[in-house]
């Protein structure tokens, strides 16, 4: 499939061929949200933590005596029932981490591609550089490029000049090639590629 290939004025240089095999597959949907699920659940920090009734202070000695009182039985100041006792059934650190198979994971990226440019949502520059790091340069190329809502700026190298010109807007995400992954690709309205990028990507996914 033929894609153009844009210059940072939104005018057309040339045409690139997209591999059928990455950005032209059924989109799983199954996959995709079998990965949306593993994602979220991998950000979770699980580090919620509270101390037992073994963890308080004091509880040293029973409170009163067992009978006698008129006050019901207690052994121990640390109980949860009684004020800075321990808790019951608090949360504790655990790992929410899940896994997926390589293979999955890669379904899952090419049909989010997929899924974009079935819709029109992926543009691919020739080139994005700038000497300087300028919001009002950034904002003038998404203008041009027509790029509305969210929008996800995929580099072939890291460029400090372009991160630093979009860190300023708020719609604006940037993300290495090899780091792109398919919760960034559905959670973003448009994908800007560098021509490169984009090659770099269907080198590694075309043959698997």
């Amino acid at each position: 499939m033929k894609q153009q290939v844009l210059d940072i004025q939104g005018n057309k240089v040339e045409e690139l061929e997209l591999s059928e095999n990455i950005f032209g597959i059924k989109p799983n949907e199954t996959v995709l949200a079998q990965y949306v699920r593993v994602f979220l659940a991998n950000q979770r920090q699980g580090t919620s933590s509270t101390k037992t009734r073994a963890e308080v202070s004091g509880g040293g000695k029973k409170p009163w005596r067992q009978k006698g009182t008129g006050r019901a039985r207690h052994g121990s100041t640390r109980s949860p029932i009684w004020r800075h006792g321990g808790v019951a059934h608090g949360p504790k650190p655990k790992s929410w981490s899940l896994s997926l198979p390589q293979k999955i994971r890669q379904l899952a990226l090419k049909s989010a591609l997929s899924q974009k440019q079935a819709n029109d949502k992926i543009k691919i520059l020739c080139e994005l550089e700038t000497n300087t790091p300028s919001t009002k340069f950034m904002r003038e190329v998404l203008t041009k490029l027509e790029s509305n809502g969210k929008t996800l700026i995929v580099l072939d190298t890291v460029k400090p000049n372009v991160i630093k010109s979009s860190s300023n807007l708020p719609a604006v995400n940037t993300v290495f090639w090899e780091a792109l992954n398919a919760y960034d690709i559905l959670s973003t309205d448009t994908l800007i590629f560098t021509k490169d990028a984009v090659l770099k990507l269907q080198e590694k996914y075309e043959a698997k």
